[in-house]
């Protein structure tokens, strides 16, 4: 099964083509890297898969389910999502663990009857990612980096199929940014682990568990491939139109510089 297929997709806002006839398609059992400067189109495409926007053209099927004839808030459900855009969305004064257990239900807080058992997977799950101190602390006085942890075990709370990381290391310092990203390799090792779209710009945060890159420029895609087929500097110089080197951050990991 494919865990997305766009076909033919355009999205055109006041007769403006924001994103031009995308065909992309990941597969079941890989793992993928969204790779662009900002402006490229990146977050739109998060929209279209998460179901708050719809295309204008083409074809578009998530998780075996074909938008228009499908149910949103149920597909929803199977889609875990950490964005910044989330953090300003719940109350600042919710404890860390209701956080998380609010993505038993999708929703922004939490208005459903939940059991016992629910609350206590939701501290598990922090636990697991190294965040039992968080566990009874308000979401305001949380670190970025404290943040994106408990955004994470929200995300996997619904056990979904597909895991979008939309650029968790914002904001991050060097220490927070390794830590998280150790944390997002834990769980790509854990028993019925999700399919990965790690959305970023920035090279040296594609891990080694990332087998494919699509690069997007302009609302079109420019290449896609393989990890290592892609970042090479004649790609990325052409992509990023301007003269860049790479050099290695870690035997696995990239870090691209511009060329002087």
């Amino acid at each position: 099964m494919a865990i997305l297929t766009f076909e033919e997709v355009s999205l055109i806002r006041q007769k403006k083509k924001l994103l031009d006839s995308i065909n992309w398609q990941i597969e079941e059992g890989e793992d993928w890297a969204l790779l662009g400067l900002n402006g490229a189109g990146k977050t739109l495409l998060l929209q279209l898969i998460s179901g708050n926007m719809w295309p204008t053209r083409g074809k578009l099927t998530v998780l075996n389910q074909i938008f228009g004839k499908t149910s949103i808030p149920d597909l929803t459900k199977r889609i875990g999502w950490v964005s910044n855009l989330l953090q300003y969305r719940f109350q600042q004064t919710e404890e860390a663990e209701r956080i998380v257990l609010s993505g038993k239900f999708a929703s922004i807080g939490i208005y459903q009857q939940y059991q016992k058992e629910d609350m206590e997977e939701a501290k598990q799950l922090l636990s697991s990612l190294s965040g039992k101190d968080l566990i009874g602390k308000p979401y305001q006085v949380l670190s970025q980096g404290e943040r994106q942890v408990v955004l994470i075990a929200r995300a996997l709370m619904a056990k979904p199929e597909l895991l979008i990381l939309d650029e968790p290391c914002t904001g991050l310092d060097l220490f927070a940014r390794e830590d998280l990203l150790e944390r997002i390799q834990q769980i790509k090792q854990g028993k019925g682990a999700p399919s990965l779209l790690y959305v970023t710009h920035h090279t040296e945060e594609i891990l080694p568990l990332i087998t494919h890159v699509l690069m997007v420029k302009d609302g079109k895609i420019f290449k896609k491939g393989t990890r290592e087929a892609l970042i090479t500097e004649e790609n990325l110089t052409s992509f990023y139109s301007r003269p860049i080197t790479i050099r290695a951050l870690t035997k696995d990991r990239l870090i691209v510089m511009p060329k002087k």
